[in-house]
């Protein structure tokens, strides 16, 4: 069993009665459940479920979500290179499914990385409209980056600031915002055991603080009759019922969503709350009653009005500072890419439909980068080979995953031409781009990235 701390084992058993608690504390001897969730912009579940070969259970309160057991290791197989499926908690996968955005629509992910909720999001917006990706923390700011690429987002901007800051950029901006707080992280005691020794009164007490901090920003953000979803991955009222509770009382316009329940999936606890009856719309993922770590989620609407700034329309780069770059596309693509491109120094990037100017704020993704310009010439992106379809490229390069070739692709090694090819090359496996690579000589250069080739097996 996870080593639980006492005060934390003596706290659930106050709440929950002896009966439940002795339920809930006997996870804590089960292996936790494994989930991966397929990315609908590369694959459907069916094709994936006979490509394979992973022994996948679908997760009944998502979709796209598969259980699937450890002897899979879909860690190391190509296809998870391939931004096929991204490998997620089970109970994580409902939050997304509940804010459910809409192609076209304005989109914050507030609290993003390292990227399972916002490569969900964005999924569901068929990579249409606008999704900002937010990370306050650098190192995972990149971790978030990455992902979003690797899962082929072209409508996502990722940005790595404060909410406060965000809030005076965007007020009353959003269609559509989700919260996953940072939270004392109790849902992930059996997955990270040592996440238990920082648990404390005090922590919990801490992360109820920043989280109504966090959401008062949210909620500036918030337009007129947008949508707010609030989530955590941890069992605490004081982080869950009562932080809703309290953001209630504080913004009387804003009105409590019923989130339909099933599958395990239960009403949050108002008896935890004040007795608030509202709060049994809210939903309580628990590790006895599903298979899954465990959140609380809550959804809300803004009836009020919100204050708003009018946004400047981000500036396209000239047509003719792209003559490299359109050489480079008319060799290498079957078909020419339209929409608003910018410059940031040497490199472009396919801007999301109607970015705003992003002014002063700190960026580390803009839509889709698409490369590097160079001395008189144009070099692609990691980002564009995963980006599109394979027959959307001139030249493909094919591997297969039964064949482990692929793994000396992904570990930077030069391959073989059995056919004549030159110039810029997808390669794909089993017909999905895995990267790029580059014809000449008799022989295919390596163009993964360096930063990635330790990810390929040894």
């Amino acid at each position: 069993m996870t080593a639980l701390p006492e005060t934390f084992i003596k706290k659930m058993t106050a709440l929950m009665g002896k009966d439940e608690a002795r339920a809930f504390f006997a996870t804590y001897d089960q292996d936790r459940a494994l989930g991966l969730r397929v990315n609908p912009l590369k694959i459907k579940p069916q094709q994936l479920r006979a490509r394979s070969g992973f022994h996948l259970q679908p997760i009944p309160f998502c979709s796209n979500g598969f259980y699937y057991q450890e002897e899979d290791a879909p860690g190391k197989h190509p296809y998870h290179q391939a931004g096929l499926y991204y490998i997620q908690e089970p109970s994580a996968m409902f939050v997304a499914d509940t804010l459910a955005p809409q192609p076209d629509e304005r989109v914050l992910d507030l609290c993003a990385a390292p990227g399972g909720k916002s490569t969900q999001l964005a999924a569901r917006m068929a990579n249409s409209g606008l999704l900002i990706a937010n990370e306050p923390y650098s190192k995972r700011a990149k971790a978030l980056s990455e992902n979003i690429e690797r899962m082929g987002i072209t409508n996502a901007v990722v940005t790595n600031e404060m909410p406060e800051r965000l809030a005076d950029y965007f007020p009353g901006y959003f269609d559509k915002v989700l919260v996953d707080a940072p939270c004392s992280g109790e849902g992930m005691f059996r997955k990270d055991p040592e996440a238990a020794t920082y648990w404390s009164p005090a922590h919990v007490a801490e992360c109820a603080a920043l989280q109504e901090h966090i959401l008062e920003h949210a909620y500036m953000m918030l337009r007129a009759e947008g949508t707010l979803v609030y989530s955590t991955c941890t069992f605490a009222p004081e982080e869950d019922e009562r932080m809703i509770h309290v953001l209630l009382k504080k913004h009387p316009d804003l009105e409590l969503l019923p989130i339909e329940k099933y599958a395990g999936v239960s009403d949050g606890r108002p008896q935890w709350a004040d007795d608030d009856q509202t709060l049994t719309k809210t939903a309580r993922l628990w590790p006895h009653l599903l298979r899954g770590e465990g959140h609380f989620v809550a959804k809300l609407r803004k009836h009020g009005s919100a204050s708003s700034r009018k946004q400047k329309k981000a500036v396209p780069a000239k047509e003719n500072t792209l003559n490299d770059y359109r050489t480079f596309e008319a060799q290498t693509l079957r078909e020419k890419l339209a929409g608003t491109f910018d410059w940031i120094g040497h490199q472009l990037f396919l801007l999301p439909t109607a970015c705003p100017d992003l002014g002063k704020l700190k960026v580390i993704r803009t839509g889709l980068h698409l490369g590097e310009q160079k001395k008189n010439r144009f070099e692609p992106n990691h980002a564009l080979a995963l980006a599109l379809r394979s027959d959307q490229f001139q030249n493909r390069y094919a591997l297969s995953a039964t064949d482990q070739l692929w793994n000396s692709y992904l570990r930077g090694e030069t391959l073989p031409l059995t056919r004549t090819l030159k110039g810029w090359t997808v390669v794909t496996i089993d017909g999905y781009p895995l990267g790029w690579g580059k014809a000449a000589s008799g022989q295919l250069k390596n163009s993964y990235p360096k930063g990635l080739r330790r990810r390929g097996l040894k």
